[in-house]
């Protein structure tokens, strides 16, 4: 049976969502999936969501009307699956702590901006991480307010250089949870839509995307 997709774009341009939705969009196709987009957030109220599989925002600091977010949060917690990467879900709606506790985390900061830093797998035994080892990643090293009751499967650690008092700080990088019967799934890589080329990224966002989809 073919899985359905929404993306959901807009806000801050330096993350490319419109370049990234039509990625996203492309990826999702391949692996079987039916996808629609829509610009901003009147769709969330504009139709049934729960006729979805997944739900994935690629929208970066905006502000959402209350009836939209409601439709979202309920969705998710009927059972549509909610999943995205980096600022487009894990920044999305700043000023609503109801999609926070939804998503499990929300940005906070990215001390020196884009660098090199250490991706460290903790599940490989999970599939989503099934053969990916510890890598190199170039981006922004996202620092996140999370849900301690997160599955972590991936972290970074925080060298200080930039904002000492961050040293040893461990982070998680990638997490999957559970939303009532949903299941949701983040990675906070991917800033540009070029970064979807990186091989690991690409495939743990490929089959976290595909496991909140059930």
């Amino acid at each position: 049976m073919t899985k359905s997709a929404l993306i959901f774009w807009g806000g801050w341009d330096g993350h490319e969502p419109e370049a990234c939705t039509r990625r996203l969009a492309a990826m999702l196709a391949e692996d079987g999936f039916e996808v629609e987009t829509h610009p901003g957030t009147d769709i969330l109220a504009a139709t049934d969501l729960t006729r979805f599989d997944l739900i994935v925002p690629m929208m970066t600091q905006v502000q959402v009307a209350p009836e939209g977010l409601k439709a979202l949060i309920a969705a998710v917690a009927a059972g549509t699956g909610l999943g995205g990467f980096h600022g487009g879900m894990g920044d999305t709606f700043r000023a609503e702590p109801s999609y926070q506790y939804m998503t499990g985390g929300q940005w906070v900061a990215h001390p020196g901006n884009v660098i090199d830093y250490r991706v460290t797998v903790t599940r490989g035994d999970d599939p989503i991480m099934a053969g990916i080892e510890d890598f190199d990643y170039r981006s922004e090293q996202y620092y996140l307010h999370v849900d301690p009751a997160n599955e972590v499967l991936a972290t970074t650690t925080f060298d200080g250089a930039h904002d000492p008092w961050t040293k040893g700080a461990v982070m998680p990088v990638v997490w999957k949870k559970r939303y009532g019967p949903a299941r949701v799934f983040y990675s906070a890589l991917g800033h540009k839509a070029s970064e979807l080329d990186h091989p690991q990224m690409q495939t743990i966002l490929r089959r976290g995307l595909a496991w909140a989809a059930r």
